[in-house]
C-alpha cells in the first residue's frame, strides 16, 4: 500500500522517519515523506515556558487528521499523554538508548565538573535533576537541533551540554565527549529513545501495515511510563522522570518528581513478573526495591497491566506529595 509519513523537517526527525520509511518498504510498501514545520520548530522562547505542551507533534497531528499524511512519526518523549479523539499510538518500534549524555571537551561525569560550571539544558527534567546533585552548577537555556548544540559547545558557550543519546546515536554523532549517564544519576524522560507511531483511529488498513514494526517489550515499557505522566496530569517538560524495562520476564518500573529548582525529590520503584505475550504478569508475588521510598507492595488481586504498576508508582509518589511539587512549579 502506499503510506505517507508526516515528520518534522530537523535532521533528526528526518532519520527517524526515513528509518521507519525504509522497514515499511522492506515489508513491500510504497512509502512518501510529508515534512511539516512544527511550533517548536520555530519558537525561540525557553520550552518550558508557555505552557508548551504539544509543541513538536500538533501540527503534525492535524496533518494526520486533516488526512494529509497517513502515519506521523513522533520521539515519543515528545508526545503528550492525553489522547486526541480519532488518533491513536498504533506502534513502538525497538527502542534506542534511554539514558542521558552529559557531552564536554574537558569533563567525563557530574561529579567532574567544576563548581559554577555552566551546563547548557533546555529541559526542566535535566535541569531539576542536574541540580539535586549539583546545585551549585550554573544550569542555562540551550535550543536549537543536536547539531546546533554541539557547535555551541565547540565555540566555549558552555562547559558541558546535556542530550539524549539515542539522538547522538542516530545521527552518528555518539563520541568520544559523550558521557552516558547511569539511571541514578539522571532517570530519562518518559519514553526517551523510543518512536511513536501515529494513526488515525478508524484507518486499520495503515494500522495493520505498521504493527509489523512494533516491538512488544518496547510498547509495554513506554505505556507504563506514560501512564504514570498521564495520571500526574505533569506534561512532558515537568521535572517528571520514569523508565520502565523488562528483563527476565520481569518489569521494573522507577519514577521521579523533583521541585524546580531540585531541592526536593520523591521516587518510587516497582518490579514484577511479567508476561509481555499475555500483557499480563505471571501468578507469583512480585519483587519489591524501596530506594527512599515506602516498601511497595502489590495486592494479590491488582490487575498487573503496564498501566496498574504505573498507578501503584504513581500513588507512592503521590503519597510523598509529588502532586504538590508538579502544582508549585513555575
Amino acid at each position: 500500500m502506499h503510506i505517507r509519513i508526516g515528520t518534522r523537517h530537523s535532521a533528526l526527525a528526518l532519520w527517524q522517519a526515513n528509518y521507519i520509511a525504509q522497514e515499511l518498504t522492506k515489508a513491500g510498501n510504497q512509502v512518501e515523506l510529508v515534512k511539516i514545520t512544527t511550533t517548536g520548530d520555530t519558537t525561540t522562547t525557553p520550552l518550558g515556558q508557555g505552557g508548551g505542551v504539544g509543541l513538536f507533534t500538533k501540527e503534525i497531528q492535524n496533518a494526520l487528521l486533516d488526512q494529509r499524511c497517513d502515519v506521523a512519526v513522533h520521539s515519543l518523549k515528545d508526545l503528550p499523554t492525553q489522547p486526541i479523539e480519532g488518533l491513536r499510538l498504533a506502534a513502538v518500534p525497538p527502542r534506542e538508548d534511554p539514558r542521558d549524555c552529559l557531552v564536554s571537551e574537558h569533563y567525563r561525569s557530574v561529579e567532574e565538573l567544576p563548581k559554577g560550571c555552566l551546563v547548557g539544558t533546555g529541559s526542566p527534567r535535566r535541569r531539576a535533576q542536574l541540580l539535586h546533585l549539583r546545585p551549585d552548577l550554573d544550569l542555562q537555556e540551550i535550543r536549537g537541533n543536536v547539531d546546533t548544540r554541539l557547535n555551541k559547545l565547540a565555540q566555549g558557550q558552555y562547559g558541558a551540554i546535556v542530550l539524549a543519546s539515542a539522538g547522538l546515536a542516530r545521527l552518528g554523532l555518539a563520541h568520544s565527549l559523550a558521557t552516558r549517564l547511569g539511571f541514578e544519576t539522571m532517570l530519562p524522560a518518559v519514553g526517551q529513545g523510543a518512536l511513536g507511531l501515529e494513526t488515525r483511529a478508524d484507518d486499520h488498513e495503515t494500522a495493520k501495515a505498521i504493527r509489523v514494526l512494533n516491538d512488544a517489550h518496547a510498547e509495554a515499557c513506554v505505556r507504563a511510563e506514560r501512564e504514570v505522566l498521564r495520571i500526574l496530569r505533569a506534561g512532558c517538560l515537568a521535572p517528571v522522570a520514569a523508565y520502565a524495562s523488562i528483563d527476565d520476564a520481569t518489569m521494573s518500573l522507577r519514577a521521579k518528581v523533583f521541585s524546580v529548582d531540585g531541592s526536593v525529590m520523591v521516587s518510587a520503584w516497582v518490579r514484577h513478573s511479567f508476561d509481555p505475550q499475555t500483557d499480563q504478569p505471571q501468578t507469583d508475588q512480585p519483587q519489591t526495591d524501596q530506594p527512599q521510598t515506602a516498601k511497595t507492595q502489590i495486592g494479590e488481586n491488582t490487575d498487573h497491566t503496564p498501566e496498574a504498576l504505573a498507578r501503584y508508582v504513581t500513588e507512592k509518589l503521590v503519597e510523598q506529595g509529588a502532586d504538590r511539587l508538579i502544582e508549585s512549579r513555575v
